[in-house]
């Protein structure tokens, strides 16, 4: 049976021999022997797991690829590719929910999102709800200046026009690939001027960055695939 030495796993990957190390102690491969001097070695089954890790990582977020790789190793191989399925299933809702905010921004006449007919003016829960975001994320939107709220008079409480809901909905979905805030800024500024062009080339900037997530995000399954093969192999022949 071919082995392996760290650095030569870690040239082959690019990576540090630290790193391959920290995915041992996170528990995310299968137990690594050791020679008599106590020297690491690595099989076939190891390779295809720092495979595994390094391709998913490129589309999904940190948590949920240790969370697979920890549920395969314990043998719950079955809830890991649920939790893929799941992750799969988000990226499709964030598409959907990019292409109808893209609709809605074109629809001048914004009266209802999702089919909830819109008030004239949202406290800051309402605004939330009809966003899927956190109320603490509005509330640093607005410190941060991009969006502003009237107060109740009644009752002190956060008041969001349609017009600022409109601006809650596109920052919820261009958070993850306008990084300025100043940029941020501006584009809001042409959403109030109904110059949509800036707009609407973010947006597209946005689907294909889903676009390329969804691409990796099944690299990483093809090769996840391949290690739940090559762990099956290894743990018949023990």
């Amino acid at each position: 049976m071919e082995t392996y030495t760290p650095n030569q796993i870690a040239g082959t990957l690019q990576v540090s021999t630290t790193t391959l190390r920290r995915y041992e102690e996170q528990e995310l491969i299968p137990d690594v022997p050791r020679t008599p001097s106590n020297h690491r070695f690595y099989r076939q089954v190891h390779v295809q797991a720092f495979r595994t890790i390094r391709a998913l990582l490129l589309g999904y977020a940190i948590p949920v690829v240790y969370e697979v790789m920890r549920m395969i190793k314990q043998g719950s191989t079955e809830q890991a590719l649920w939790l893929v399925n799941e992750q799969q299933y988000q990226i499709q809702a964030e598409k959907q929910r990019v292409e109808e905010i893209l609709t809605m921004i074109r629809n001048a006449d914004f009266t209802r999102y999702r089919n909830i007919k819109l008030k004239e003016q949202m406290n800051i829960g309402e605004a939330a709800t009809i966003a899927g975001v956190n109320s603490s994320a509005i509330r640093h939107w607005e410190s941060e200046g991009l969006i502003q709220s009237k107060r109740n008079k009644e009752n002190g409480f956060r008041m969001f026009s349609i017009a600022e809901l409109r601006k809650i909905l596109v920052i919820s979905s261009l958070r993850k690939t306008v990084y300025y805030i100043d940029n941020m800024k501006s584009l809001l500024n042409n959403l109030d001027t109904q110059d949509n062009e800036q707009i609407e080339r973010s947006f597209q900037l946005a689907l294909e960055n889903l676009n390329e997530q969804l691409r990796l995000q099944f690299k990483g399954i093809a090769e996840m695939m391949g290690y739940l093969e090559v762990y099956a192999g290894e743990r018949q022949n023990l």
